[in-house]
């Protein structure tokens, strides 16, 4: 059976329909809400930086600590920045965008273009540019070793190979826009970050700024790392295999994706972004609004059961397989 008639077999099974997406306009983004959220992330970056820059080594550590959650809080931003959903009014987005950026070590230009490609494939895994690295394939000795010792050592090595691969590497970027307004503007994206983290460092001193930024970012990306994972991997996905295939309707993606079931609080500082499943039926109403949407999605799963299931299996496995090849139950 193909992927596509799963697709239209598991909502007709269904007790209740996905609301049509006009049925969901009215929820629209507010500038107030997006001014709160920015605020919030603003107050407590200085609040982590500051408590940083102290001598005691536990307060220090407290710091590093809150910083690394607004780190996290700042890719949530970026996230809705790059849907333009943070704020009505469109023209606040993209600035925001920027500075979110500048925090999650991801220019702005490149995220928008590559994520956007990323809902249009979603379950094309080897369309979607966030995915097409791990369509299945022989790993040689080194790679697995060096994958499952990172996973089972909660060293986050996709949060930082993720970044990297999809959203600084230029000549694979090239590749995937190839016209030349979207190059200009990715070459200028990624050379003018690179300008304001040189001139930080410039500013404040090498040390000062590795003293501030170095543990706090470890820690968002451990955190980041079973977040993004949890999205997509070890979920069954298509292949298109070089043939000319159509995409997915947003409403349609919900069997490709995961959402994890935060406390709501830290779901409500983070947008909702662990509501992946409705974020990909419904990609323009607002992260802060998604909890409102009428309708229970179908691989909502606790995160710390998604957490203990995931890390029991090898990082090779969990990336390159799926749950109809492993009989995990995740």
């Amino acid at each position: 059976m193909t992927q596509e008639a799963r697709v239209v077999i598991h909502h007709a099974a269904k007790l209740g329909s996905p609301p049509a997406s006009a049925a969901m306009a009215q929820l629209r983004p507010s500038d107030r809400a997006g001014s709160i959220t920015l605020g919030t992330a603003v107050l407590l970056s200085a609040g982590g930086i500051a408590l940083s820059l102290q001598p005691n080594a536990l307060v220090w550590l407290l710091g590093q600590v809150v910083l690394a959650i607004t780190l996290v809080q700042w890719f949530a931003l970026l996230h809705e920045c790059g849907h333009e959903t943070l704020f009505r009014s469109k023209a606040l987005n993209a600035p925001v965008g920027r500075v979110a950026a500048f925090f999650s070590l991801i220019p702005f230009y490149c995220w928008k273009r590559v994520h956007g490609r990323h809902h249009k494939w979603a379950g094309w895994q080897d369309l979607d540019p966030t995915t097409a690295a791990l369509v299945p394939r022989s790993l040689g000795r080194g790679e697995r070793l060096l994958l499952n010792f990172c996973w089972r050592c909660w060293i986050p090595l996709f949060a930082a190979l993720y970044r990297v691969n999809n959203f600084w590497n230029w000549r694979r970027l090239r590749l995937l826009f190839p016209k030349r307004a979207d190059r200009l503007r990715i070459a200028i994206s990624i050379s003018s970050l690179l300008v304001v983290y040189a001139s930080l460092a410039v500013i404040v001193g090498p040390k000062t700024l590795l003293r501030v930024t170095v543990f706090a970012s470890v820690l968002a990306f451990v955190i980041e790392d079973l977040l993004i994972l949890s999205q997509h991997t070890h979920i069954p996905q298509n292949l298109s295999q070089g043939r000319r295939v159509p995409s997915f309707p947003a409403v349609q993606q919900e069997i490709f994706t995961r959402s994890l079931i935060f406390p709501g609080w830290l779901s409500a500082m983070l947008l909702h972004i662990d509501a992946h499943e409705l974020h990909h039926m419904y990609p323009f109403v607002p992260g802060y609004r998604l909890r409102e949407i009428p309708y229970d999605t179908q691989n909502e799963i606790g995160w710390r059961t998604w957490v203990w299931r995931a890390r029991s299996l090898p990082g090779e496995t969990l990336i390159f397989h799926n749950r109809l090849e492993t009989g995990a139950d995740i």
